[in-house]
This record gives structure tokens, sequence and C-alpha cells, in this order.
């Protein structure tokens, strides 16, 4: 064989090799993972974010989150939400009422609060912190709640487990996958009120 000449199995098996080799960009994670957030599973079909009637009295632009039915609703225009399956706080540890977004990041870093660390002393390997990426617990993007201009340190974020969303499985803040997460936040500005039931 010409030593010059390209087999179908070289072909194959270079492009594999390249399209595994993480393309990434400096500043964030591999750029499949960027689009791959609409095949984040969605494991229970009740959960999948869709467009639904809303009848609840808050204004257009509100976010309400009723952590008993684990849904998270976007609250639009002519009795219209967008809505979202959610994992909210073990029990005990949820945010409960007011707040607005004072803050937003996408690729957010995550460091547990020392309260975390107590009730779960396995985190203290994670005292410094996990900048942002895929293997963020925070995913994708956060929403930070804030409360009298002060930082209630709970957030509406993405998660690197999409498994836990319709469960009461986290430390307290609200969880989306990424996918919705990323839609979330193209949709929320800096002020926005945000109501937690």
């Amino acid at each position: 064989m010409d030593k010059h000449h390209i087999t179908r199995r070289g072909l194959v098996l270079g492009s594999l090799a390249l399209m595994l080799s993480g393309c990434t960009s400096g500043d964030g994670p591999p750029l499949g993972y960027r689009f791959g957030f609409a095949m984040d599973p969605d494991f229970d079909p009740r959960y999948r974010r869709r467009e639904v009637a809303y009848t609840g009295s808050e204004p257009p632009g509100t976010i309400v989150v009723d952590t008993a039915s684990r849904y998270l609703y976007f609250v639009e225009a002519g009795g219209q939400a967008t809505r979202y399956g959610v994992a909210v706080g073990e029990e005990g540890l949820s945010f409960k009422g007011e707040a607005t977004i004072g803050y937003k990041a996408e690729w957010p870093s995550w460091k547990p609060t020392s309260d975390m660390i107590q009730r779960k002393p396995r985190l203290a390997q994670y005292a410094d912190g996990i900048p942002g990426g895929p293997l963020n617990p925070l995913g994708a993007a956060a929403l930070y709640l804030y409360q009298g201009g002060q930082d209630t340190l709970f957030r509406l974020h993405g998660t690197n487990a999409p498994w836990s969303i319709g469960r009461a499985v986290s430390n307290g803040c609200i969880r989306l996958t990424n996918a919705n997460i990323v839609d979330l936040y193209s949709r929320a500005r800096i002020g926005t009120r945000v109501v937690v039931i």
C-alpha cells in the first residue's frame, strides 16, 4: 500500500480522535457542551418546560416557584406562563418568601457555605470553591436572590445532576436543567421579582 494513501479506517479513526480531543475555548466548558443543552434529559415528562395557562395574581415578568409541586413559572402576558420543572431544597433548607434577582452569572463558580459543610462534611473538599464549567453543581447559569440589597445565598441555577429535577435534594437552592436555566436566564432581568411558596 502507498504510504501517502489514506484508508477509510484511518480517516474514521483520525476524525474520531479529533472529535474526542476536547475542542475547548480558554474561557469556558468544551464547545460541544455549550450546544448540548437541548439534549439535557427530562427523565420525567411532567417536568419538561412548557407553555401553560397561569391563573395566579402575579404580574408578567414575575418568577413564581411552587416548591410543593416542583415547578417554577415565568409569568407572561395574557394569562400564560412558561413552566419549568425544578428540584428544591431538602426539608427545612428551602428559601420561602419574596426576593429579587440581584445578580446573574454564566458558568458561575461555586463554594459551599460553612453551614453546608457542617451539614455535609464531605463538602469540605470543595471549601476553596469549584470554577465554573460542566462539573460545577451550579451548572450553566445562576440567578442570585437578594432581599433588601443583600445576597440571601439562595440561587436559581442549573445542575450537573439533571436526574434530581422533581425532587427535594438541594441545600436550599432551586435547580433547573442546564437547558432550562439558560432559557430562564435569557428572560429574567436584574430586579426581577421572585416569589417562592
